[in-house]
């Protein structure tokens, strides 16, 4: 009987195949073998929901990797920081079968610059090593742009750990994290205050240089159950800046059509899946980050001051259907 957060009770789960609307054809024909219905099945057996691929996974898997003819505000990759030649680090938190590092990997290892991290509890490292560094004929792949490493939400000594180990992958110039990816993570009320936590940790010195620009949080979100996690951007909110990625796209005649949330066009979840672009507020850096989960996510620390209280973005985003 599996007791852990990975196998919650009454747990009944399939694979989750890609849709043509969110999905790059010739990467999924490429990664049958790690993430096809198969490798699912397996991994929900041994791994329970780390195992399985979901639905903002594919999501933020066409923002990483798109037609031509899609525009993106804000872009994954700002013009300026793709024409500077410094080396990009992207980090994703709860990594799972790594579906969505493999596709940054992809794309790293085309750029010839790039690192990829892929975290996860430690126990769900041996999953994502298998399934990003073994090819269909058994050799290691991706080994130079990729690394695996334990982070557990919540865990200062994880964070920590990677950014020392950044510090001295480049002998010539210290690496930072540039991109924190997030999928799916928004979920369980228990883990909330944890994974805020992690991103306030890896959004704060030491993590990040106060000469070097903030990194960039990425997280792909399908609402599941509005009411239990929304004290996650109430709280979320009022130590970050957050915004929806909209897209447009130039059709056959070589016209663009109207900005629209990314997301909302997915077949059978409109107004349920989004991609958010976040940065931490500046101001915040010099606010105490409480050491209580129930304090985190009631807004004690934010603006300096120790009442309770959250930010609307959030909620005012939805009142507004996102209508752009």
């Amino acid at each position: 009987m599996h007791n852990h957060v990975n196998f919650p009770e009454e747990l009944a789960i399939r694979p989750l195949l890609p849709r043509d609307a969110h999905s790059t054809c010739d990467f999924w024909d490429k990664q049958q073998l790690a993430f096809g219905a198969e490798a699912q099945r397996e991994g929900i057996e041994t791994y329970g929901i780390a195992g399985r691929v979901w639905e903002a996974a594919y999501l933020v898997n066409s923002y990483i990797d798109h037609p031509s003819t899609w525009e993106f505000d804000p872009p994954l990759i700002d013009l300026d920081q793709h024409l500077s030649g410094h080396k990009r680090v992207f980090l994703e938190l709860g990594s799972g079968t790594g579906i969505v590092a493999a596709k940054i990997a992809q794309a790293a290892a085309l750029s010839g610059r790039d690192l990829v991290i892929a975290t996860d509890l430690p126990e769900v490292c041996p999953l994502l090593e298998k399934n990003l560094f073994v090819t269909p004929k058994g050799d290691s792949a991706n080994t130079q742009v990729t690394l695996v490493r334990p982070l557990s939400w919540g865990s200062y000594d994880h964070a920590i750990n990677i950014v020392r180990e950044l510090k001295l992958v480049d002998d010539i110039t210290r690496l930072y994290h540039t991109h924190i990816i997030c999928s799916d993570l928004v979920y369980f009320p228990e883990l909330l205050a944890p994974l805020l936590r992690t991103l306030l940790y890896l959004t704060s010195p030491p993590s990040i240089s106060i000469f070097e620009s903030q990194p960039r949080v990425i997280i792909s979100y399908k609402i599941r159950s509005l009411s239990k996690e929304t004290p996650f951007w109430s709280a979320f909110g009022l130590w970050f800046l957050f915004q929806p990625v909209i897209a447009r796209k130039t059709d056959a005649n070589n016209l663009l059509s109207e900005w629209h949330r990314f997301g909302s066009d997915i077949e059978g979840d409109s107004d349920l899946a989004f991609i958010f672009v976040a940065h931490r507020r500046p101001e915040s850096l010099n606010w105490t980050i409480p050491s209580e989960d129930i304090d985190l996510l009631g807004g004690v620390g934010a603006g300096g001051t120790c009442d309770k209280k959250s930010d609307e973005t959030f909620e005012t985003l939805l009142l507004m259907g996102l209508g752009v």
